[in-house]
């Protein structure tokens, strides 16, 4: 086989394209979107190499017109799961076998794939599927997913070229990286097409194999990734892409011999239990699973009375209620002092009620639908309570209505102390809660933030004093693993802001960095001794 050192294509992030009437993206998006509109998919499972229908036909809907169908998928069960295990160890040892920048080539296509000729119909399927806008589906469904993998192909080339600095006269020291013995399981959220998408990726990348369990509302573009990843030429076993239902999935996985790791983002819940499960089945491993995991988030924007008023409310406004509030890294409490309060909070009010609110094909939305029945009622519930709390009020929205789609109306509460519920729980919807401090109460806010939520994802503050912001960025240093100064607190880019967050928000192995894909990998450390010694007599053993 023919060997040489290969520099891989240096990465840049993909450009986000502005849909602006009369470009050429939003004629091929909107037409995307009507072709799809008009079709219903039928969705298999893919195990092997082959596309696995059941008699157990499940209905996509949009969130936004929930009477409309865009097509099926078919749910498996337990031998799904065996099954797609079954697969995943066949290809193994060919894949990882197979020369690393024969891997890179790989996805370095899917990702010129996904940026071109994908592009809107990717996008198109997870406007549709997750009910996302324009924009928020391009930044997620072609940049993102495009920048991890090109920027883990890099980072992969960068991870094998770290070998031992250095090796005595007589010895060479060298370093590889093994794939993990046996198999991963990628378990992927519905908000970001883009995560769903880098979750298996990542880990193929390094030579595993992995089963893959999307979540049900995300079904729809998992396939059309899956569509790509088998065009740029993902060999038959090494992704496998199942529909089952998390327990049926956790008791099949978690039990098995060949389980070497899990890579996850969902909610803080699912993942302790998942890590409990993996403790008590630890005897039943070949090896100790690597544990990966982004969960949640009660992310904060901090405004100190330097901030300027209208870099604050933008921050507030976009961090809010981008993507409904559906991301976990989305401002979901915010802490406003009162010196600031009366025109900051005119501006906000103002801005949301200009939002438009409706379906995803009329791009003049920046509202839309969150993503199911049960989101949309338990955060009507939070609601309701919040109208009937005289501790707080309502100062913009508070409406809702499922009739023909599930919309939340954008909702501020302001609270009167910080630990109100909607203060300290996660969400995951477009409900705000403001605090607002007496201005003498800052350094105390540092604390209040520090210690009023189990997590720590993202985290923001506005201020135009150096010596605020040098003391605030000190005192919330565990509060948030990505922190935001002057911005708002969502929008990583990868290759810029790796993400990730520690204590109630997951394991920090930052997603779009080397980091996250060293967790994919066991070393091997070999010495070779070119003259080995041939006494074992060492020089002190000697005679004076």
């Amino acid at each position: 086989m023919l060997k040489g050192f290969f520099n891989v294509p240096q990465p840049v992030n993909e450009p986000v394209l502005s849909y602006a009437p009369g470009s050429k993206e939003r004629k091929l998006l909107q037409q995307a979107l009507q072709t799809a509109l008009e079709q219903q998919r039928d969705i298999p499972m893919y195990i092997g190499g082959e596309e696995v229908r059941t008699d157990k036909k499940v209905t996509i809907r949009p969130p936004h017109k929930h009477k409309h169908v865009l097509g099926y998928y078919h749910e498996g069960d337990a031998s799904h799961v065996e099954d797609a295990i079954g697969a995943a160890l066949a290809a193994k040892e060919a894949w990882e076998g197979l020369p690393w920048e024969q891997r890179a080539a790989i996805f370095l296509k899917a990702a010129d794939l996904i940026a071109g000729p994908y592009r809107y119909r990717l996008n198109a399927a997870t406007m549709l599927g997750q009910s996302k806008n324009a924009f928020q589906a391009e930044i997620d469904s072609a940049c993102e997913i495009v920048d991890f993998l090109r920027f883990n192909v890099k980072y992969m080339c960068e991870i094998y070229e770290q070998q031992p600095p250095v090796s005595p006269p007589g010895n060479w020291n060298r370093v590889e990286q093994r794939p993990l013995e046996g198999f991963v399981f990628a378990l992927t959220p519905f908000n970001f097409t883009a995560i769903a998408g880098n979750l298996p990726t990542s880990a193929a990348m390094m030579g595993n194999v992995v089963v893959w369990k999307p979540a049900n509302t995300q079904i729809y573009s998992a396939h059309v990734l899956m569509e790509v990843f088998r065009e740029a030429g993902v060999p038959d076993g090494v992704i496998n892409l199942v529909y089952v239902d998390g327990p049926t999935a956790g008791d099949v996985i978690f039990n098995h011999p060949d389980f070497a790791g899990i890579h996850f983002t969902g909610s803080t819940g699912v993942f302790q239990h998942i890590w409990k499960t993996i403790g008590n089945n630890i005897h039943r491993y070949k090896s100790y699973p690597r544990i990966v995991g982004e969960t949640g988030g009660k992310d904060f924007i901090l405004v100190h009375p330097s901030a300027d008023i209208k870099a604050s409310a933008t921050a507030i406004v976009r961090g809010a209620f981008e993507y409904q509030g559906q991301k976990c890294s989305a401002a979901s409490r915010v802490y406003i002092p009162k010196s600031l309060w009366p025109e900051l909070k005119e501006l906000i009010v103002q801005d949301i009620k200009s939002f438009k609110i409706g379906p995803v094909d009329d791009f003049s939305n920046f509202i839309n639908a969150v993503i199911d029945e049960k989101s949309f009622d338990k955060l009507a519930k939070y609601i309701d309570a919040a109208k009937q709390d005289d501790d707080v009020e309502i100062i913009v929205g508070g409406d809702y209505d499922k009739s023909e789609g599930y919309f939340i109306h954008p909702t501020v509460i302001v609270a009167n102390r910080p630990d109100y519920v909607t203060m300290c729980e996660e969400l995951f919807g477009p409900v705000l809660t403001i605090y607002v401090y007496d201005d003498g109460q800052w350094t105390e806010m540092l604390d209040v933030i520090d210690k009023t939520s189990i997590y720590a994802l993202t985290g923001a503050i506005i201020s135009q004093d150096r010596y605020a912001i040098t003391q605030a960025t000190y005192a919330l240093r565990n509060a948030a693993g990505n922190f935001y100064i002057n911005d708002k607190c969502t929008g990583a880019v990868v290759g810029q802001q790796p993400f990730g967050g520690a204590r109630g928000s997951g394991t920090n192995d930052k997603a779009g960095s080397m980091i996250n894909l060293l967790r994919w990998v066991s070393p091997r450390t070999i010495k070779e001794t070119f003259d080995p010694p041939k006494d074992y007599r060492y020089p002190f053993l000697e005679q004076d």
